[in-house]
């Protein structure tokens, strides 16, 4: 019983999470519009890292960190890589379109990472679960890419490699999440990342003061608020505990459902169109969720990376 109460937690912190990275979307995009993309990127995280230091100190958890070299190179793949390539293929690239490739690249570019470094499994389930995801994914975004996009295949190229960033970011920190405690290691990865993350928006973007002065303007911080309370502290912190205890493949399958709530939250408050297109590809990817999640257990002993 107590196992099954612990699943069920877990399963409603999945729901949760999925929700919360559903509704970043719109708030980004609005907090865009007041300053440059990378900086935005690079003050999100610098505040969740300081909001993560607070609570860590607050609740006397430890910063010890036992492999600096692998918090490192996760927090440059998770935060800096991931987040530079993202905004700056977005920028290039039809966001509907953008989106297709991210979210549905990001199981099975987690399902190839762990499986090479051997903490899952390539079953058919699995590979039944991303395919029926993908085709909802793409029922979902059809008609919503506009034409006149010639010149976006380098963009796409570039949330193509921001998306397998992640996905490698999540599989080489799962080994330090059966030593450090999820929110420690957020901290460390929020805060190393959004360091990496200022000379990538000096070198894209420059300098300039104004910058600063736009995070006043109401978008910037209402964005900003969404992103650091929501996006970083409360779903990057409960990604971080699923994929400790689910693996990245399971926890990952939140690119299955966030979609549904973006469009959701675009028909409510953009007036965007909603059709049996949508309806059937929210279907299927709810489907492809349901499909993997009720898989067993990953390997319980993931090989540590190179």
């Amino acid at each position: 019983m107590r196992r099954q109460g612990s699943e069920t937690r877990r399963i409603a912190a999945f729901a949760l999470m999925a929700l919360i990275w559903g509704l970043t979307w719109l708030p980004m995009k609005i907090a865009s519009e007041a300053v440059p993309p990378i900086f935005l990127a690079a003050m999100r995280f610098l505040l969740a890292g300081l909001c993560y230091l607070a609570f860590i100190l607050a609740r006397g958890l430890p910063l010890k960190v036992n492999q600096p070299g692998r918090v490192i190179v996760a927090s440059l793949l998770i935060t800096t890589g991931c987040y530079s390539l993202l905004f700056w293929g977005v920028a290039r690239a039809p966001t509907g379109l953008s989106s297709i490739v991210n979210l549905a690249l990001m199981p099975i570019f987690v399902i190839l990472v762990a499986a090479f470094y051997r903490q899952e499994r390539i079953t058919l389930r699995r590979v039944g679960a991303i395919g029926l995801g993908v085709l909802g994914l793409v029922m979902l975004f059809s008609g919503r890419t506009g034409s006149g996009q010639e010149g976006a295949l380098l963009g796409l190229a570039a949330v193509a490699g921001a998306t397998l960033s992640y996905a490698w970011g999540a599989v080489v920190s799962r080994p330090l999440m059966q030593t450090m405690h999820p929110i420690s290691l957020a901290f460390w990865e929020t805060s190393i990342g959004a360091l990496g993350l200022i000379p990538v928006s000096l070198l894209v973007e420059g300098y300039d003061p104004a910058y600063f002065a736009g995070l006043a303007d109401p978008r910037a911080a209402f964005g900003l608020a969404i992103l650091v309370l929501g996006g970083s502290l409360g779903g990057f912190s409960i990604y971080l505990w699923l994929v400790r205890d689910w693996g990245a493949f399971r926890a990952g399958l939140y690119s299955f459902v966030s979609p549904v709530v973006a469009v959701a939250v675009g028909v409510a408050f953009a007036n965007e169109a909603f059709g049996w297109p949508e309806a059937l590809g929210m279907t299927a990817m709810l489907s492809a969720t349901a499909l993997a999640m009720t898989e067993g257990r990953p390997l319980s002993r993931p090989r540590e990376a190179g």
